[in-house]
């Protein structure tokens, strides 16, 4: 039977949610003036916030949850193969410092969604920003359940009231402090993951006879840190040209038109300050995910392959069982500070997007006082959805490799949109809007096919082939950018015939 956290360890995890709690709060009255709080100081902190601090809120909302828990069950269950992703990521970020930052820090702008805005129209600056809203929603919805896993595990409640827990503690500091709140408890919860998720690593090589260094030595025998795979095999996810051209593409969508970090970059001092926040953040990135991947060697080594948990509750229910008491409640207490400070990013970039990009353009005239109001109730609508979207969101597969393909399906046209108006000046709302549809039409019709839940209609089989999650971004850019720029053309030619 499963161990639950002891006395000790539960008061570390209740210490650790209250300081937080209180830490968050602290920043209600950020930015305040006489005549209340600005939207800028609410959703952007004021574009006062150091690079560095930056940086590790990226970190914190990339490897998240779904990092810790489930990147170790990759690793368990396979090789190092993952990490050719984060080749890719490193590559994304340097295309988004050249094409999408200097744009965003043209003029004040608040989403990314602005920029589609200026460029092409506000039809289609309503349509990128709707898809944003459902992208994000079902992602984090993901996210969310990952981290009631480990609440279960840790004091032995239902998924429904483990995923309460979090939302509810998370909104209370987010609906009041903003993104100041979420980027400096995401500061303080980063240092306190880092610390537990090396803390866990020193402890399991003690645990397995002859340490790390055994553990290596066996590893490279039975080959479960090989890291290259040069195969063309497109129905494979870790490869070396899946990672380095599908997780470019990710990244390129995920931190150059994705609300979620691109509010974090807008918070920067300048667009110097937002570049080096956004590369050192790769470099963090990279050695994250090789930690993990070496928690999840050293749990092969530990466990053997006679494991009977899912890959996904390993590394959990080793922290449980195996940690020494107060060690177990820290690590717990890591793992609910990964999970609240992107739950906290995700409710303030949805609340920002949805009141920047859908509802001031229709109500211009609110007053600062009601913009305020409105924002927190936004706030606490948000929080509410992603809570019912984490109850539907239980089910099959690594929960990390499930929610990249759910963003996946929507990347692929968002990012296509934003590469077709930076790329082409021939490039026209309507054809946009064709090209967007298309885009995400064929990363559908193929997601349909590799989910694992997929209904098989095997007519689709001859012209979407099951292929793994990590093109679906590059599949849906090309279809988008190409179909874009043809429609743009047609319709140019069919309005100058008239």
């Amino acid at each position: 039977m499963a161990h639950h956290l002891s006395g000790l360890d539960l008061l570390i995890v209740a210490a650790y949610l209250a300081t937080i709690t209180v830490f968050g709060l602290r920043f209600r009255n950020y930015g305040q003036t006489s005549g209340g709080r600005s939207l800028e100081s609410y959703f952007l902190a004021d574009r006062r916030i150091p690079w560095w601090a930056i940086a590790l809120s990226i970190v914190a909302a990339e490897t998240s949850t779904l990092t810790i828990i489930s990147v170790p069950g990759v690793a368990y269950t396979g090789d190092w193969g993952f990490l050719q992703i984060v080749l890719g990521y490193l590559l994304g970020r340097i295309v988004i410092c050249v094409l999408f930052l200097p744009r965003y820090f043209r003029g004040e702008l608040m989403t990314a969604y602005q920029v589609i805005g200026q460029r092409f129209g506000p039809q289609l600056h309503r349509l990128t920003a709707f898809l944003f809203l459902f992208l994000r929603a079902a992602a984090e919805g993901v996210r969310v359940f990952a981290v009631s896993i480990v609440v279960g595990i840790a004091i032995g409640t239902r998924d429904v009231l483990s995923i309460g827990i979090i939302c509810l503690l998370t909104l209370i500091y987010t609906l009041e402090g903003g993104l100041a709140a979420v980027i400096w408890t995401d500061v303080a919860q980063m240092a306190l993951y880092a610390v537990g998720t090396l803390t866990s690593f020193v402890l399991l090589g003690r645990l397995v006879p002859g340490g790390w260094q055994h553990i290596h030595a066996a590893a490279m025998a039975a080959g479960k840190i090989t890291i290259f795979h040069f195969a063309w095999n497109v129905t494979t996810a870790y490869t070396f040209w899946a990672g380095l051209l599908g997780g470019c593409f990710l990244t390129m969508a995920s931190h150059g038109t994705d609300q979620l970090m691109v509010q974090r970059l807008l918070a920067a001092k300048n667009l110097r300050e937002s570049r080096i926040a956004l590369l050192s953040s790769g470099v963090m990135v990279l050695v994250q995910f090789a930690l993990f991947l070496a928690i999840g060697t050293g749990l092969y080594f530990f466990y053997g392959r006679a494991a009977t948990t899912a890959p996904d509750r390993l590394y959990p229910q080793f922290l449980m069982d195996e940690m020494p008491r107060g060690v177990a409640g820290l690590m717990v207490a890591a793992i609910l500070a990964a999970a609240m400070s992107n739950l906290s990013a995700a409710v303030n970039s949805l609340s920002s997007s949805t009141m920047v990009d859908l509802i001031l353009p229709r109500r211009p005239s609110i007053d600062g006082a009601g913009k305020t109001r409105l924002s927190r109730g936004l706030t606490l609508f948000w929080a509410f959805v992603l809570f019912v979207l984490a109850l539907l969101s239980r089910g099959g597969g690594h929960v990390v490799e499930v929610g990249l393909s759910i963003a996946s399906v929507a990347y692929g046209s968002l990012l296509g949109v934003f590469l077709l108006g930076t790329l082409s000046k021939r490039a026209n709302e309507g054809g946009a809007m064709v090209g967007m549809l298309c885009g995400f039409t064929v990363n559908f019709l193929l997601w349909k096919q590799s989910h694992p839940v997929a209904i098989d209609e095997g007519s689709l089989h001859f012209i979407f082939p099951k292929i793994a999650w990590t093109w679906f971004v590059l599949a849906g850019s090309l279809v988008t950018c190409a179909t874009g720029w043809l429609a743009s053309l047609l319709m140019q030619e069919r309005k100058t015939n008239s």
